[in-house]
């Protein structure tokens, strides 16, 4: 419910704005195709509540893979799961979504070269970084490994990474690479900005709901911040909220007032030329609103 609530959510808004989501990336304009950046992030939670998440003597945790949009900065796909399955088990579940002559990043954790030769096969381009424990012997020209020089802390430092693209200047795969750095960013926002941090619930399914609503959330922080012309900056679009930043519990009213200040924001701008003709006013104003608006009930026949 909650994972359909936020596609849902997110396709009404991108037809709602139609220019929501074409993210400004320099690198999406230069390269003209989308850039997918791929990661995971650990939630550490209570080992002695949440039995179903243990993954170590001690420690329990849930685990969410994702891909994002670099152009848009938006998620595109993810799981939420317990921490016990490695980042590359997923990958192939991750990645089923990106088409032919898009371009996906990964760190080394990902660094399984038959889910990467499975990409070589279907078309899509992917940069990422070699194991120092990893040997290599040339047996066709299908692999590509690229060393550049990279300023880390002021100095400069020797990097290898591996690409299937033979084309791009070493330059270009370092810059690639650079920008993974973009979901860090995001998995920061979600987990210290919006305060991912106390749980509600300790079953399987209250977990899924509060990272999904954290994830929901940033969604409609976005959209708010495209309409109020905040194109690269999320943390402006916090001071609509309540003391400048979103509680883990009260999640229901942030949300609500997302939405209807986004709503009013969407509605008031006034038309520009060749704009998309606007849509109805959304007609909810409340969280429960929004979840009626969306999954509206059948008729129980008598």
């Amino acid at each position: 419910m909650a994972e359909q609530l936020f596609w849902k959510v997110m396709a009404y808004l991108q037809s709602l704005q139609p220019a929501f989501g074409k993210g400004r990336h320099r690198l999406a304009r230069r390269f003209r195709r989308t850039i997918h950046v791929v990661d995971s992030t650990t939630v550490q939670l209570v080992a002695s509540c949440l039995d179903w998440a243990k993954h170590r003597r001690r420690k329990a945790a849930a685990k969410c893979h994702l891909r994002l949009d670099l152009q848009s900065l938006l998620p595109r796909f993810a799981i939420v799961d317990t921490a016990g399955d490695h980042d590359n088990a997923r990958a192939r579940e991750v990645c089923a979504g990106i088409r032919a002559g898009e371009i996906v990043l990964f760190d080394r954790a990902y660094l399984d070269f038959t889910h990467l030769f499975g990409l070589l096969v279907r078309g899509i381009f992917w940069v990422t970084r070699t194991k120092e424990n990893v040997r290599l012997r040339v047996v066709k020209r299908r692999l590509r490994r690229v060393t550049a020089l990279v300023q880390l802390d002021g100095k400069d430092v020797e990097l290898e990474f591996l690409t299937n693209n033979f084309t791009w200047a070493a330059s270009t795969v370092a810059d690639l690479y650079h920008c993974r750095w973009q979901i860090e960013v995001f998995f920061k926002q979600i987990k210290q900005t919006l305060q991912l941090c106390d749980f509600l619930g300790h079953s399987a399914n209250a977990v899924r709901w509060q990272v999904w609503s954290a994830l929901l959330l940033y969604l409609l922080l976005r959209f708010h911040a495209f309409l109020s012309g905040w194109h690269t900056q999320l943390h402006p679009a916090l001071h609509s909220c309540p003391r400048g930043r979103v509680g883990p519990l009260r999640p229901a009213p942030a949300v609500a007032l997302l939405w209807d200040s986004a709503a009013a924001l969407a509605h008031a701008r006034p038309a520009r030329p060749g704009a998309s003709p606007r849509l109805r006013p959304i007609p909810c104003g409340t969280a429960s609103g929004l979840t009626q608006s969306l999954f509206p009930s059948k008729p129980v026949k008598s």
